[in-house]
Formats: structure tokens, sequence, C-alpha cells
């Protein structure tokens, strides 16, 4: 099938009569046994593939959120549908008290391809960063006399478990949420700050490479390297909270790589799994002091999300993918500088195919709900931030498709205003 063909000028929500002929039926669907969440849109999506959704109604949407990073290869690919079809077919999960051979080569792929010497898997990003937080009070009650101190930054988001929520400020993935004493947060690049905040209790700095929910923030790579050399003058630990920024999204497998840094610990998800659930802790020399029982599960590393897992890892480590992802992300990165400019909006910002465009106003929400009337997804981490995770395998034909929707959301945002200015005189 030859997605660009499907493409639509009109936008989606002049096609809401329209049903594609070869869809079946779909049964009335309901909400009111949803238990509320995360805040939903409208559309029931039934089918997609590489960069575009179909909901039930029929309608062809171009996905550059892409669940957020999650998905990183796409909608649907096909090396994930065989692996998973295929495993699905031997064994799923034996159960967290024995080994698969997945599992194990999963493991073993992560650290070769890393240099990491241990790993573990988990279910979700958040997992993997309770699990860091762990591991590195462990290893202050060996090496550090019971030091459990852990500085992050202000505006960073490692999950939603306790522990992470703790190491996480409060913006809207936590918001209403109970911390966990032995925390404290500086501000992002601001290495003067962390050397204050250092004490004899300190036993590790947790940051992320790149913060995605305060508006895709890049680390300067003095800033990063300055921390790093911290951490080692100092004696303690470096964990980076690679979830959103792993598996190739900043066109390295890991984004330490595009700084030069070498942490202690590091955290994946999102993309490891390309949507099936799953996530790794990775450690390396003395970090490596986990024992049995102290990291458990019911389900972590389970064959068949290992299966996906190793599926993802193999694709992205291919000759040429992560050439592929620098090269569309310069391609997006300058589409989006030009749409900035010719509308009077602020920086574009990210690295690979992560960016971000700051917005003058606090319009990233009317500018996401245009986008979707133009059939194209994106999502507003912050009022005036619009970001963009695409799928890490986006074609520079889907991302000039995006440009030409975005253009005309930001003209149907803009008569909107207008109108509303004509209305109020």
């Amino acid at each position: 099938m030859n997605l660009f063909n499907l493409r639509r000028s009109t936008p989606a929500v002049e096609l809401r009569k329209t049903v594609a002929l070869n869809e079946p039926a779909m049964p009335s669907l309901t909400r009111k046994h949803l238990m509320p969440g995360v805040e939903r849109a409208p559309q029931v999506f039934v089918r997609g593939q590489g960069s575009w959704l179909w909901d039930n109604e029929g309608h062809a949407y171009l996905d550059f959120t892409q669940g957020g990073a999650v998905n990183s290869l796409g909608h649907s690919p096909g090396v994930l549908a065989k692996a998973l079809a295929t495993q699905a077919q031997a064994l799923i999960n034996p159960g967290a008290g024995f080994h698969s051979r997945e599992l194990l080569e999963l493991v073993d792929r992560l650290c070769q391809s890393t240099g990491s010497d241990q790993a573990y898997l988990l279910n979700s990003g958040a997992e993997a960063c309770e699990g860091a937080i762990k591991l590195a009070r462990k290893w202050g009650q060996l090496h550090r006399n019971g030091a459990y101190h852990i500085i992050t930054a202000s505006q960073g988001c490692h999950g939603r478990s306790l522990g992470a929520l703790s190491a996480s400020d409060p913006l809207p993935c936590n918001r209403c949420e109970p911390g966990l004493p032995g925390f404290s947060k500086v501000p992002f690049n601001d290495l003067e700050a962390l050397h204050a905040a250092v004490d004899s209790r300190t036993v590790a700095i947790m940051l992320e490479p790149i913060q995605g929910e305060a508006g895709v923030i890049p680390a300067t790579r003095e800033y990063l390297k300055g921390v790093e050399r911290l951490c080692r003058e100092l004696g303690i630990l470096l964990i980076l909270d690679e979830v959103q920024t792993g598996i190739g999204r900043c066109g390295a497998l890991l984004a330490e790589q595009n700084y030069g840094v070498r942490a202690d610990i590091i955290t994946l998800g999102k993309g490891l799994g390309g949507g099936v659930p799953i996530a790794a802790l990775l450690a390396r020399g003395t970090a490596c002091c986990a024992e049995t029982g102290e990291l458990e599960g019911s389900h972590h590393g389970n064959a068949l999300m290992s299966a996906a897992g190793l599926a993802v890892l193999n694709t992205v480590l291919e000759t040429g993918f992560f050439e592929h992802v620098q090269d569309s992300g310069r391609h997006l990165r300058d589409g989006l500088s030009r749409l900035a400019g010719r509308y009077g909006q602020g920086e574009v910002r990210g690295q690979g195919l992560l960016w971000a465009m700051q917005l003058r106003e606090e319009q990233a929400s009317a500018l996401v709900q245009a986008a979707l009337d133009e059939g194209l997804l994106l999502n507003a981490p912050q009022a005036d931030v619009v970001r963009f995770s695409p799928a890490l395998t986006v074609s520079k034909g889907n991302i000039d498709e995006m440009l030409s929707r975005l253009a005309r959301a930001f003209t149907r945002l803009h008569a909107r205003q207008n109108n509303r200015r004509v209305v109020s005189a």
C-alpha cells in the first residue's frame, strides 16, 4: 500500500460523513465505563501503519506524536508484528522466577551495544527510574557511608511511580502527588547551582539529557560534561534518564553519545518496545550492586516483551539507521524553523527526531486542536510549546506533508482569533 496516496488536502473535520468502503462496520462505542485518566481526543483509532492512523470512521491522520515517542518504528511495523506473532506462538511468559531465551538475548544485546555491564528489564520508564533510585541508594550504603540524597533538575519528569515522582518537578505529569524525602531540585543547565547543592549526603545526580515534558529543553554540552566531571571528582553516581531520548531518538543509540559523557546508571523505556510496554535499567562498574529480590516485578522481561525489544533494538542498530534519523531530523528542524519565522513564533529546539517549537503566546493547546482538525496529531507538553516526535522511520515526504498541515493549522488558528476579535469588538 502506498501511504502517500492516502494524504488528504481537505481537513479531517470536513470528512466526517465519509467512511472508507473497505472498512468493516464498527459497533457503537461508549466511554461511560472508562475511568478518568489522561485527557484523550474524541477519535477512536482502529488501525495504524507507519506514520498514519485511521479512526473508526475511516479518516486518516498523520501522527507526529507516536504515543509520545513510544512507537519508535511507527505504527505496526512489520518487524515488530512478526516478532510478536512468532513469539506468542512459542512462549509468552514463563514467569518472573524463570529465564527465557529472549530475555537473555535482549539483556546481552543491550549491554554489548551500550557498553553496560548489567541490565534489568521492567515494564515502564517510571519503573526503570524507580529502579535507578533504589540502585543508587544501595550503592550509597555500600560505597558512600549510607548517602541517599539525589539531586535532580527543576522541571524534570522521571515518571509516575512514587519515587520517580519525588525526583520530578510539579509538572502536569505529576501534579497533586506526594513526594518522598531525599531529593532536591536545582535549575537545569546551571552547573554552579548543582555544585552548591552537593553535600556529604549526596549519592547521585539524576538528569534527562533533554527535558521532554518541560518543552524539549536540551542540556548544553558544557553543562552535561561539567556534571560528569563533578560526579567523578566527588565520587558520586551520574544517572541519565534516557526513557525518551534513548533507542535512537536523538540520532544515536543513547543521547549520552551525542554529549561525549558516560553515565553510571541509565534508564530506557518508551521506544525500546516500539509500542509494547518494556523498559530497561542499565548499570556500569560498581553501580552493578543489586542483589536478588531487590528489583522485583511480575512481568519484567517476559518472553513476549523481550522479543519485541530485541526486534526494535536490532532494527535501530542496522547500518545507516541513525544517519537516517539525523538526516530526517535536520529536514524537520529546517522546516519547523521556516514556519516559526513565517508565523512569528519562537525558537525551534531539539535533537534527532525530538523537536519542539516555542510559541509566542500560550496557544499550544489551541494549535494542537487546529492541527487535529487538519488531520495532524501533535501534543503540547507546555502551554506555549508544541512537540514533534515522529517515527524514527519517518520519510521526508511525511515531514513535508506535516509541515503543510501545520501551516494550515496556524492559518486556521489565526482565523479563529481574528473572528473572536471581530465579535468582541
